[in-house]
């Protein structure tokens, strides 16, 4: 949730939600019932002390005044009652408002929609397009079966099959010794999380339509560990001195992809089901920025290490998300396309999660909203898609990178018609 008192006092905040396509409108009216909500609550807490010094008296009294006093103290319960009543619906007033606007931009996020992002830096030689794009070869070299998935599934599953299997786990071992090595905790977290989950994160109200429900259980289905991940250390104090405290979660996780219809229908590169390392960072509100870079730069380091060529950008404030302050894609690029795809990308959420989540950090000096930062360190079927065609050789056997070969034994996947 944005920061209210920020939201009326700095132009700034207010600027940065409106660069995010938040209509003023909504902000006025968001501004006035919570000027309504401070305005009940000083009436409620002036009655509540009335009433308070009203049931002190009544012990005090007089015989002869005791029943008037009795009768006060009614009274004034009684219009107590009704200014909570108003507090109350002041309060929720506020939060369904105060939900709808989004975490302001941040003054270095470009103005503009998805097509208004700068490039930061670009790195590697463009791979020329070879004969099969990834959803042939998948299906070419029995990596991939998305015909029997369709058949059993539905559209946009598939099954991993041999080598890409063994690729897959590759990639997360390798995920994690890289985090590791940066203090990250590796973490497998639940999967399904309740409702208020999903609004403290920040994932909804505006991405709801994107989730699955399992109806009757008040449980929704992840679509990144992030979410799970964000729960960690929901309601909690962290010391200070400890931040930042990074994770590192594997999961599945769990996508409608509701509408991109016609969009990437073929191979594994848009999915409902997929697997991801994720990182998730409780940070400093004073470091936060920093560590938007610490993660952009394992991010960087990843895809360096997988030999593939990427470019790094900075997303156009329309193409935000509702809780970002700031994030960076970073794409790889894609032969058979001739063009850059996202794989990963890194956000800083600043205090806007934690606010709901009350999570906060504690020092000498009392306590305070810790930030939460995330980013994607592999996403495990896109990136197959990446090493399929990046990795494509003319006579369509597959080249592993260096840095996976260890972890799964052999150094190419062989074409078809190959042994």
């Amino acid at each position: 949730m944005i920061d209210l008192r920020r939201l009326r006092e700095e132009t700034a905040y207010r600027n940065g939600a409106e660069k995010k396509g938040t209509e003023p409108s909504l902000i006025e009216a968001t501004l006035e019932a919570d000027e309504r909500r401070r305005t009940a609550m000083h009436a409620a807490e002036e009655a509540r002390a009335a009433q308070n010094l009203a049931s002190k008296e009544i012990g005090r009294a007089n015989p002869s005044e005791r029943e008037s006093k009795i009768a006060e103290a009614s009274r004034l319960k009684a219009e107590l009652e009704k200014l909570e009543e108003a507090e109350a619906e002041a309060v929720s007033e506020v939060e369904v408002l105060a939900l709808q606007i989004p975490n302001p931009a941040d003054e270095s996020v470009p103005a503009g929609d998805e097509n208004d992002f700068t490039t930061v830096k670009e790195v590697g030689e463009q791979t020329a397009a070879r004969k099969h794009d990834h959803a042939e070869l998948g299906e070419l070299l029995g990596l991939v079966d998305s015909e029997r998935a369709v058949r059993n599934s539905g559209s946009r599953f598939a099954y991993l099959m041999g080598p890409a299997v063994r690729l897959e786990f590759a990639l997360v071992q390798f995920a994690f010794d890289v985090l590791e090595k940066h203090d990250f905790i590796p973490v497998v977290p639940p999967v399904l999380v309740r409702e208020e989950m999903m609004i403290d994160a920040g994932f909804f109200p505006t991405d709801r339509h994107q989730v699955y429900e399992i109806e009757g259980d008040d449980l929704f289905l992840i679509g990144t560990s992030e979410v799970a991940l964000a729960g960690l250390h929901r309601g909690e104090h962290l010391e200070r001195e400890s931040l930042p405290v990074r994770y590192a979660g594997f999961s599945s996780c769990f996508r409608r992809e509701a509408g991109t219809y016609g969009k990437d229908t073929r191979g594994i590169f848009r999915v409902h089901q997929f697997d991801k390392v994720e990182m998730f960072s409780f940070c400093d509100p004073d470091a936060s920025w920093d560590e938007l870079e610490t993660l952009r730069s394992l991010q960087e380091e990843i895809v360096s290490l997988l030999e593939l060529p990427y470019r790094v950008i900075n997303v156009a404030s329309g193409d935000l998300g509702a809780a970002a302050a700031k994030k960076y894609d970073l794409e790889v690029w894609l032969p058979s396309e001739g063009a850059y795809r996202e794989v990963t990308s890194c956000s800083n959420y600043t205090d806007y999660s934690a606010r709901r989540m009350s999570s906060r950090y504690r020092d000498s000096d009392g306590t305070g909203l810790l930030h939460t930062l995330n980013g994607t360190a592999c996403a495990i079927s896109r990136t197959l898609v990446f090493l399929m065609e990046n990795g494509q050789q003319p006579d369509g056997s597959i080249v592993v990178p260096d840095a996976l070969r260890p972890y799964v034994g052999f150094d190419s996947i062989p074409g078809p018609g190959q042994s």
